[in-house]
């Protein structure tokens, strides 16, 4: 039951950052999954492709389900939680000057790629 409620806010913090700078699976999801979850690179990949499936990542999602690296009930309350995080996210970003929103697409991408650069 905990796990759950685990996948559902990684969806909703995915889903504001999706809306408010336009970044979600393979930037916050990808490596949440690796991080906190312990899937292996291929079982997130997998399971964000799943998520995202209509229609974008299907035939993808596809190829990484047929060799059991989807976990189909995470991308399903990811899903659900990124569907509620995204709108919060975009009403966010709406809001805020551009050089401020350039700025924190900076500072996350750069947090994200130091954090796998150095990881043992």
């Amino acid at each position: 039951m905990e796990r759950i409620a685990y996948y559902i806010i990684l969806g909703v913090v995915s889903g504001v950052f999706s809306g408010l700078i336009g970044i979600g699976g393979g930037i916050i999801i990808i490596p949440a999954l690796v991080i906190f979850f312990e899937f292996t690179q291929q079982q997130a990949q997998g399971t964000t492709l799943a998520l995202m499936v209509p229609p974008i990542g299907l035939l993808a999602a596809y190829a990484y389900y047929k060799h059991g690296f989807v976990d189909m009930k995470a991308a399903s309350l990811i899903c659900l939680g990124f569907f509620i995080g995204g709108f919060f996210g975009a009403k966010f970003a709406v809001s805020i000057p551009k050089e401020i929103l350039q700025k924190i697409f900076g500072i996350f991408l750069v947090t994200i790629g130091l954090y796998f650069v150095v990881k043992k």
